[in-house]
């Protein structure tokens, strides 16, 4: 079968959600198109396990950005999830709406429906939540989050003395949403990860209507006219070619949903023409306006067992394996981002600046972004993080040839913008009023390696510059907006000036969102069936 009514590109938090919902009634054929293998390696559903999923070519993409100016000329290494669940199968499991503000300035940009009042039922309907007790609310929703705090290492009430020591705003039990410090929700059910993969297709692939495909590579978008008919795919040695009745659907993420429209002729025409593209629709916002988080770790020794002892020596690896195989407990059924939340550095702010991560474990490194996190240093250690929750520096997506198979450039655009080297400073020093909590001196057994206290705000951002690493959350480069000349979707995501096409995954945030960006790219994925449907009645 070659034609369908919808064929959606990429299998990740986004896309699986679709392939779920417009499979649901039975009426819509669909094809649900992955570059990646199945998600079905232990890897994948052990949750602490995407430390060895982090540079795994047969999962992850790898991509990395071009020399950063504003990083002294480094290149920042970018994971994405090439897999069923894509991002979600390979990502640290936290899960964050962020705060309702940042809805609302999508809403504020011209996309009516998308304040956080509209959104929130959305999210409620899809969340399965289970509290600390192992309690479940909501018994509909399919995506399990859970609450893993009675699981935690001990070391949590230390990072929770040190908020109450500093004046933090935290909270006994986590929130999916708002200020303050907790421990962190994650996408998790049993033991096992809960991606997008899990949650959404699994249960779907039943479906006679639905045909998910692996291991295929989308070409390009195929045109008859104004309208985009079908795409044309690499499978196992040989192009094939897949029409579609009713619409396109771009799931592809933030590099590689612009970087298909790009090599299909859709996007700033000098970028095309230099790459070697015929120019079909001068669009020129396709792969612009990228924004990502970007933080830094400080590390510290402690003079307690932190989770390096067990993950740091072969013994305790494998008696927390045992523990996982037989129980589906212990450190791999969580994520290594344990405590954290989003704070305000300054009390006169009117909304969280910052993300805040106290991790028992810490993982040394020159740049710790590329060391697996399955092998923490040998001595009890811990970390004290953060990044900035609204960057103002924003990078884009640049082809440099017709082939879809050819990474395309990334441009980062990192810390060139003004507002974000001087919120580094004031996070830096709101980190160095943590450190200096009674809680935090009263477990160190040596002095910080980063000494903040002393260090100018030229060293700080000197040390930034030098360490820090994305979060892993891009977004934007397909943003929606009012017109073509400000964005690339409208607020029904379709593609401005192209009939049967939309895209649908974080390209097309209008802002990032402050936390982490995988709940609000599952809320996107619901917001965009709904209408979808809505159309196809």
């Amino acid at each position: 079968m070659k034609r369908f009514d919808y064929i959606i590109i990429g299998a990740g938090s986004a896309g699986c959600v679709l392939a779920d919902k417009l499979s649901a009634d039975g009426r819509h054929s669909v094809l649900l198109l992955e570059s990646g293998p199945s998600d079905d390696r232990f890897w994948i559903r052990t949750p602490i396990g995407y430390g060895m999923s982090f540079h795994n070519d047969k999962v992850n993409w790898r991509f990395s950005t071009m020399p950063e100016p504003g990083l002294d000329g480094r290149k920042l290494y970018w994971p994405r999830g090439r897999v069923l669940g894509g991002s979600s199968s390979i990502n640290a499991l936290v899960y964050h709406r962020g705060v309702a503000t940042d809805y609302d300035d999508w809403a504020d940009a011209g996309n009516p429906g998308w304040d956080y009042k509209s959104v929130k039922p959305i999210f409620d309907a899809f969340e399965q939540m289970v509290d600390a007790k192992d309690k479940v609310r909501h018994a509909d929703g399919k995506l399990t989050v859970s609450d893993p705090t009675s699981s935690l290492h001990p070391m949590k009430d230390d990072f929770f003395a040190m908020c109450e020591q500093s004046q933090v705003a935290f909270h006994r039990k986590p929130s999916q949403i708002g200020e303050g410090i907790s421990s962190y929700l994650i996408t998790t059910r049993n033991g096992k990860r809960c991606s997008s993969a899990a949650a959404f297709l699994r249960p779907a692939q039943k479906r006679k209507n639905l045909t998910v495909m692996t291991n295929i590579d989308a070409e390009r978008i195929l045109f008859q006219d104004n309208r985009a008919s079908s795409v044309l795919c690499f499978h196992r040695g040989a192009q094939i070619t897949f029409s579609a009745n009713r619409e396109i659907i771009l799931s592809a993420g933030a590099v590689k949903s612009p970087q298909l429209l790009q090599v299909s002729g859709i996007g700033p025409g000098k970028i095309l023409r230099d790459a070697g593209v015929t120019v079909r629709m001068e669009h020129p916002h396709v792969g612009m306006n990228m924004q990502d988080h970007l933080g830094i770790n400080y590390y510290f020794k402690a003079n307690k067992p932190t989770m390096n002892n067990v993950l740091g020596r072969w013994p305790g690896r494998i008696m927390a394996g045992i523990e996982y195989i037989l129980r589906k407990t212990g450190p791999l059924s969580l994520s290594v981002n344990q405590i954290g939340g989003l704070v305000k550095t300054d009390p006169d702010l009117a909304v969280a600046n910052a993300q805040i991560y106290a991790n028992p474990v810490s993982y040394q490194i020159q740049y710790h972004n590329e060391r697996p996190l399955l092998k923490p240093d040998a001595f009890p250690g811990f970390i004290l993080g953060f990044n900035s929750c609204r960057p103002a520096s924003e990078g884009s997506i640049k082809i440099t040839t017709e082939k879809a198979s050819t990474p395309p450039n990334i441009f980062g655009n990192y810390m060139t913008h003004q507002r974000d080297i001087d919120d580094v400073v004031k996070m830096a020093r709101f980190i160095g009023q943590l450190q200096n909590s009674p809680a935090i001196q009263g477990i160190l057994s040596a002095s910080p390696k980063t000494p903040l206290d002393v260090m100018s705000d030229d060293d700080i951002i000197a040390d930034f510059k030098e360490r820090c690493g994305t979060i892993f959350h891009p977004s934007c480069t397909c943003r929606m907006g009012t017109t073509i000349e400000n964005s690339v979707v409208s607020s029904d995501l379709k593609v401005h000036g192209i009939d049967g096409l939309r895209v649908v995954d974080a390209s097309v945030f209008p802002n990032i969102t402050s936390a982490n960006i995988n709940a609000p790219t599952i809320m996107v994925a619901h917001k965009a069936a709904q209408a979808i449907l809505g159309e196809a009645k």
